[in-house]
């Protein structure tokens, strides 16, 4: 199949990019400058595009594409507000309607963040929105505008936090605290979040390019395992051999109220639907992390 990733150097990107080589796919990877580490890849095509926001070129970058990931776009905490709907929003919908002009299936990652922050019980693909801040919301505008666009086939797919080799922000951040033996305040604890590994989110995403299926719908990607936070930890901590020092706390009195608070997503649509379940368990995905930091 021939293939266009945008964000391809990007966390996610990168790893996406060698998997569908690997697999056989003529990839055209979209990159903001030439990569070293792209061009090791057999059948990998490197398009430099630049900023987004003053891309004009879709309708001919994508031409002779079978299929589009699209993987670019301003992190959660980056950008001004103009930046993130220009990027997160616009962006992402002229790259779509170049797909819909050729005819192209568009894999969209979104983020389960357009749920909100927390919730009582595990989401599904139809739970409420809850927009509680400007990335969920650039997210939640840009799937709704792709929505509009009658005739796009369309695949979104929504993730939680993700982890891996190259991850960085608030992972690497507790990642780094407890390979340093930092005392934590979090063993009081008792809630579950779901995260899921770099390599389970590339599989999910290479099984909804291979299933027809999968187009028209949304689907929650996470590991089988959600973890509560004090679990999570002294999984890290176990992965970097490292163990994790945890000292109870009120959890009210924290300043970070998402560690405290449960965001489990239901999976089971995409494995009804499209037969997937991911092929890593979390310590796997906690072990090759741990081999990546230590290597760094």
């Amino acid at each position: 199949m021939r293939i266009a990733v945008t964000g391809a150097t990007g966390f996610i990107g990168r790893a996406l990019c060698a998997q569908l080589c690997g697999a056989g796919h003529a990839l055209r990877a979209l990159v903001r400058a030439p990569s070293r580490e792209l061009a090791s890849l057999a059948s990998c095509e490197q398009v430099a595009v630049g900023d987004l926001e003053n891309f004009r070129g879709w309708t001919r970058t994508l031409d002779g594409m079978q299929a589009i990931v699209h993987l670019a776009g301003y992190a959660h905490g980056r950008g001004s507000d103009a930046a993130l709907d220009a990027v997160n929003v616009v962006a992402t919908r002229a790259a779509a309607d170049a797909a819909r002009e050729h005819g192209a299936h568009f894999v969209y990652l979104s983020s389960i963040k357009v749920h909100g922050e927390e919730s009582a019980a595990p989401l599904r693909e139809d739970s409420p929105l809850a927009l509680q801040e400007r990335y969920a919301r650039s997210k939640a505008a840009a799937e709704a505008a792709l929505r509009s666009l009658a005739g796009l086939r369309l695949t979104v797919l929504r993730p939680p936090l993700v982890y891996g080799a190259g991850v960085k922000a608030n992972f690497l951040a507790l990642a780094r605290a407890i390979a340093r033996g930092v005392p934590l305040p979090l063993a009081s604890i008792d809630n579950r979040r779901s995260v899921v590994y770099v390599g389970n989110v590339v599989d999910a995403i290479a099984r909804c390019l291979a299933e027809g299926r999968s187009v028209g719908r949304t689907y929650l990607v996470a590991d089988r395992e959600a973890p509560s936070t004090p679990a999570l930890c002294r999984a890290i901590g176990a992965a970097l051999e490292r163990p994790a020092r945890l000292f109870p706390f009120p959890p009210a009195w924290l300043p970070l109220k998402q560690l405290t608070r449960s965001l489990e997503a239901d999976t089971s649509a995409i494995g009804s639907e499209l037969g997937w379940q991911p092929p890593f368990a979390l310590q796997q995905g906690l072990r090759a992390t741990a081999l990546w930091y230590r290597g760094r």
